[in-house]
């Protein structure tokens, strides 16, 4: 079962899962980040706390490693008032033979509400949201190559605090485009927001087939993707998703693609470095780039709850007023 082929809303039209922001209105994906930076809070402020999920069981399933978003995920559901359940692949039934569906029927019979999944294979999401019960919503903390859509919304949050605007915005995405589920989760969350000029940088190897990425141009030059934009987004090569013989030589990657102040240049003056982390410095990005004056890369974290939070908060609350 694909994406396309789960519902993300209810019958009245509220949001039930978010495992693609593919299929989301501006006006949704809007919402959602109008929400998410009324949790935003300046570093050294108390964090935001609610009891908006009070009563609310939050399952996160990772079948893959992961440090900001599951963090993230916890602290936003902690501090809407949930309570949270951490399972990890090497700590579940899964490595006994369960299969992912008999994980999920058991967290619904524990009242589970809301599972937040991450895995490897393209699908899993999917599969869960098209087999729990009505009450049960599910999100996706990241799919195999294929959707981030949580990272696809911080990462359009971060660029409206830096630029207000998306309209007029010349944005370029620039690494391993091929394998990154960031880059296609932000692709689509800028395509839906107005963002014209949307550029992918990479090696052939690395490029994306046709017809994904419709609308944007491609570069293989850096040269050439980066100049004059306002956004930079720099990835990281997905090693865990190529095969030996695929993966880039590091020195002679960072000699190429590398984002250094120099390349940083050609860019507009005001122009802002973004990266999903966790970077690679010295083989995608410089580190006097990655803690230079024109990074948001620590905004882009801070923003990660602060979306989590907007998502299990519009969910769960859609969930009550569609009841």
């Amino acid at each position: 079962m694909s994406e396309a082929q789960v519902d993300q809303r209810r019958k009245d039209g509220t949001l039930r899962h978010l495992l693609t922001l593919e299929h989301l209105s501006r006006a949704e994906i809007e919402r959602l980040l109008n929400k998410a930076q009324s949790f935003v809070r300046p570093l050294g402020a108390p964090p935001p706390t609610s009891n908006t999920l009070a009563g609310v069981t939050v399952a996160n399933l990772f079948t893959e490693p992961s440090t900001r978003t599951r963090v993230s995920f916890e602290l936003a559901a902690k501090r809407l008032g949930a309570d949270v359940v951490n399972l990890e692949v090497q700590l579940s039934s899964r490595v006994k033979g369960e299969s992912m569906l008999d994980t999920v029927y058991t967290l619904q019979s524990l009242h589970v509400d809301v599972m937040v999944i991450r895995d490897a294979e393209a699908g899993v999401p999917a599969l869960v949201a098209g087999n729990v019960a009505p009450h049960v919503s599910v999100l996706s903390a990241g799919e195999a190559h294929v959707s981030h859509p949580t990272q696809g919304l911080l990462d359009a949050l971060t660029v409206r605090q830096h630029k207000k605007r998306f309209e007029g915005l010349a944005i370029a995405i620039v690494g391993d485009i091929r394998h990154s589920r960031v880059a296609r989760s932000s692709f689509h969350a800028f395509r839906t927001l107005g963002v014209a000029d949307l550029r992918i940088v990479a090696p052939a190897v690395l490029m994306p087939e046709e017809p994904e990425f419709e609308g944007c141009s491609r570069h293989t030059s850096l040269a050439a993707g980066l100049k004059d934009v306002d956004v930079v987004m720099m990835l990281r090569i997905q090693k865990e998703r190529m095969g030996q013989a695929d993966l880039p030589d590091a020195d002679r990657y960072f000699v190429q693609y590398g984002l250094t102040p120099e390349r940083l240049s050609l860019a507009r003056p005001d122009a802002i470095v973004m990266h999903p982390q966790p970077m690679n410095r010295g083989i995608e990005i410089a580190s006097d780039v990655a803690d230079g004056r024109q990074s948001v890369i620590r905004d882009q974290v801070r923003n990660g709850v602060a979306v989590r939070m907007a998502v299990l908060a519009d969910v769960i609350g859609s969930r009550s007023s569609a009841t």
